[in-house]
This record gives structure tokens, C-alpha cells and sequence, in this order.
């Protein structure tokens, strides 16, 4: 029992995925789009991030039900709305998050302006991980079989990664020609805690036979991976979770734990002066699995012919609950093994326009500083286990004055129709600050919300002279 908590723990309560940056993406007045875009069109002279304070990020999102469905204080018996959950949603629903911590971060240009180039560079921890709404195996639990006889649950639904890492990168920037810049940043990922239990497969069902005798199999395909946590799921642990925890991260953070390699590619397009075209792919990469490495299978099949027909019930009969622990035992492995980084794409079309003849405005931070305004367009997709998440996304850009810049945007995505965000970048001598919210709508309720976002930093910034 005590296994299964911490590892219901790894599993749902760290329940964090690398989400869309829409508001982030293509703010080049803010040197961390750069991460969204190691293409993107900079021209700081430098810039230097407050050291944990230049990116802190959080956002939860959730599909087929909120907050409120579950914890309303409404006179509704909880358990009664957990049965509501499970059927409003199905299994291609999911429950996400992510939270991203910047430690440093910096950068500075090189070469001349008609032939520049931008190195830049940081690292950052992020919680990252992803669950899928395991609705036959919830119907399984809950309701048992007795009256789903015919029906074949699907254990298949099992899918969720979970991890807490940290990430050194380093990247380049060329402008090419006026038209088109490109991009490429490296990272080293260093894996403090993972579990892993994907490409699972496997069925139940109970059918009915003759002289009500009936007919129940159980083919198990199942395998969690963890790796960093092994202590953790030991028996004999007694330690304290809070200074061992403490201990794991600043150890393994610094390259300490389960290493990997990135890649990041992108470019931005200038068909004409004011037309804009941008593209990346975030995070070509893996992580190899090697240190405290210990997994759990549950694979086998079992077929049960009798009277017995709840599979929940607490009796057994004639040994059938020891037949099928023999049939489909739980096994403990400790092999190596390797995750793949959600894979990101990003890609924009801007048009600006009211374009700036102060001959006070300083363009050289930012090439749109040249325009008042711009409108656009984004396209995200990123790589789940099963389907691509993907977003869609209209944006509104204004110069207010020198010193301020507004970013609005509205998305479409799966989690909501009317999502509404907001940014805000603000440069007053070489201090930038900046704020980004996402679906504000929502935060007249936030427990109805399925969505929520907010990233906040610090950043010494500076422009340099005009060109």
C-alpha cells in the first residue's frame, strides 16, 4: 500500500506538461522568447537575466471538467462527483500543467549590424509531465463489472509521464541577409525525478456462459518506469522526504542526475519590410535513464470461468485471486531506459503597419519598434502519446509609448474557445519588466476555469545605438 501512494503521488500529483507559450512566442521585446524561437529577431546590444527572477511560470489546464466539478462546496457527495467526472469525459481527455523556473540567463551580440550574430545562454528547472483520463480503468474501479458484463475495458488507458529536471542551454543566432534569420539553441537535460508509464496495452471483460457460469479474462501489458525515486519506493525507507527531496534536487540538478541531449531550430522571414514569417521546433531530444532506475510490470493473462462475476467483490473462490496474482504477477525490474522530449512547433505571420517616423524611437531592440502595430497569427502543435495537441492563435501587438509594449491574443485550443490573454513588456533605462496572463476571462472564476497561465521576470536590457 505504501508503494502504491508514493507512486500514485509521482503519478497524478505532480500532473505537469510543457504547455503553449502563445503570448511568450514572437514578444521579442522579451529575451526568453528566444526560447520559444532561437530564430527570433533580437538585436539587444546584451541582456542579462535577474538570476531566478528573470522567468517564473506556472499553468494547469485540464479538458472534460474542472476544478469546480470536483470540489464545489454545493451539498453534493464528493464520490458522487468523481462518478460526474468519469462521465462527462473520455479517454482522449487529459489534465496538464507546468510550472518553469529560470535560474540565469544572458546574452550578448557579436559581429557588425549588417553581419550580426546572438549568442545567448541560461538554465532553467521545469516540472513536466502529462496524464491522460484513464476512463475504463476509473469505470473499472468505481463500478466494478457486474453490470458492464460484455463490455471490454481498455487498460490501455493508463498514460502519464511525469518529471521534474533542469535544463543548460546555449544558443546561436545569424542574421543571414535582411530577409531571414536563423536560430539553433543545445541543451543538456539533467532528469532529477521521472515515471513513465506509456504504450501500455491490455484488456478485461466478462462475458456470460452457460448455466450462468461466467467467462472473465484479463490480458496485462502494463509498465511503470521511475527513475530517481527508487529510495522513495523502497519498504524500508525511513528517511525524511522533505530534506532527502531537498538533497536530490540540488545534487542532480547541476548535471548530477539522468542525462540528455536537446536541439532547437528556428528562423524568421521577411517576404517584405512589414510582413513577418516565423517558424521553430522545440526540443529534438532524450533523456537516458540510468541512475536509481526501478520499474514495475504487470504483464500476463488470466481467464476465470464461475459464479463469481464482481471483480471487485472482497470474497474469492476456490483460490481464483492467488491463480490470477500467479497469472499476471507484479514484477520489480531495474533496467535502463529512455524518454523522449515533447516535441513543440511553433510558426507565426505577422503584418505591421502605422509605421513610426519619431526620429527619437530607438529600433534597434526590437525590429517592430519601426511599426505601432501589429497583427498576426500563431499555429502550435505539440507531440502527445496519442494525438497532437494543437492551438490556434490571433494576436494584436501595440507600441504604446518607447518604454511599453502590449501583446493581446485570443486561442483556440482544446481546453477552451475563448481564451483571452494578455501581455505586458515594459523597459524603463535598462530594466525590462514584463507580465503575461492567459484566458483572463477565467479568472472571474477560477475554479470554472480549464486553463490557466502567468509568467513574470526581471531582465537588465541593453538596446545599444541605432543603427
Amino acid at each position: 500500500m505504501r508503494k502504491v501512494k508514493i507512486i500514485l503521488c509521482l503519478l497524478i500529483s505532480v500532473v505537469c506538461f510543457s504547455q503553449n507559450k502563445e503570448i511568450l512566442y514572437n514578444f521579442t521585446p522579451l529575451p526568453q522568447s528566444l526560447l520559444t524561437n532561437p530564430g527570433a529577431d533580437v538585436k539587444y546590444k546584451w541582456f542579462c537575466g535577474v538570476p531566478l527572477l528573470s522567468g517564473i511560470s506556472a499553468n494547469v489546464g485540464s479538458t472534460g471538467f474542472d476544478a469546480y466539478s470536483l470540489f464545489a462546496n454545493n451539498g453534493v457527495n464528493f464520490n458522487t462527483k468523481v462518478k460526474d467526472v468519469i462521465a462527462s469525459t473520455n479517454r482522449n481527455d487529459y489534465v496538464t500543467a507546468n510550472q518553469q523556473l529560470e535560474l540565469f540567463s544572458g546574452g550578448f551580440r557579436i559581429g557588425e549590424p549588417e553581419n550580426q550574430s546572438y549568442i545567448s545562454f541560461g538554465m532553467y528547472q521545469e516540472l513536466d509531465s502529462f496524464i491522460y483520463v484513464p476512463t475504463d480503468i476509473a469505470i473499472l474501479s468505481i463500478y466494478g463489472n457486474k453490470d458492464y458484463i460484455g463490455k471490454v475495458f481498455n487498460l490501455g488507458d493508463l498514460d502519464v509521464k511525469a518529471e521534474l529536471l533542469s535544463v543548460f542551454h546555449v544558443g546561436f543566432n545569424k542574421q543571414l541577409n535582411e530577409k531571414l534569420i536563423l536560430g539553433a539553441r543545445g541543451k543538456v537535460y539533467s532528469s532529477i525525478y521521472n515515471a513513465t508509464s506509456a504504450h501500455n496495452s491490455g484488456y478485461f471483460y466478462t462475458v456470460n456462459g452457460k448455466n450462468q457460469i461466467y467467462d472473465q479474462a484479463i490480458s496485462s501489458n502494463l509498465e511503470l518506469n521511475t527513475s530517481g525515486a527508487a529510495k522513495y519506493l523502497d519498504e524500508n525507507y525511513d528517511g525524511d522526504y522533505a530534506t532527502d527531496i531537498a538533497s536530490d534536487i540540488k545534487q542532480n540538478a547541476f548535471f548530477g542526475g539522468n542525462l540528455g541531449l536537446g536541439l532547437d531550430l528556428g528562423l524568421t522571414y521577411y517576404p517584405q519590410k512589414n510582413v513577418q514569417i516565423t517558424a521553430s521546433v522545440v526540443d529534438i531530444g532524450y533523456i537516458k535513464h540510468r541512475q536509481e532506475v526501478k520499474s514495475y510490470t504487470f504483464k500476463g493473462f488470466y481467464n476465470f470461468k464461475g459464479v463469481l462475476t464482481d471483480f471487485n467483490a472482497d470474497g474469492t473462490l476456490d483460490n481464483a485471486y492467488q491463480d490470477f496474482k500467479d497469472a499476471i504477477p507484479l514484477d520489480t525490474l531495474y533496467t535502463n531506459y529512455t524518454t523522449s522530449r515533447p516535441l513543440k512547433f511553433y510558426s507565426s505571420i505577422q503584418y505591421s503597419f502605422g509605421e513610426d517616423r519619431s526620429t527619437e524611437c530607438n529600433c534597434e531592440g526590437d525590429v517592430d519598434l519601426g511599426y505601432k502595430n501589429a497583427v498576426g497569427a500563431q499555429f502550435f502543435a505539440m507531440s502527445t502519446p496519442r494525438a497532437p495537441m494543437l492551438a490556434l492563435t490571433g494576436y494584436y501587438r501595440r507600441r504604446i509609448f518607447d518604454a511599453l509594449q502590449i501583446k493581446a491574443t485570443y486561442t483556440i485550443d482544446s481546453y477552451s474557445f475563448k481564451n483571452v490573454g494578455l501581455g505586458l513588456s515594459s523597459q524603463f533605462g535598462i530594466v525590462n519588466f514584463y507580465i503575461l496572463a492567459d484566458n483572463l476571462l477565467g479568472y472571474t472564476d477560477l475554479a470554472k476555469a480549464n486553463v490557466l497561465s502567468f509568467q513574470i521576470g526581471f531582465n537588465i536590457i541593453s538596446q545599444g545605438s541605432k543603427k
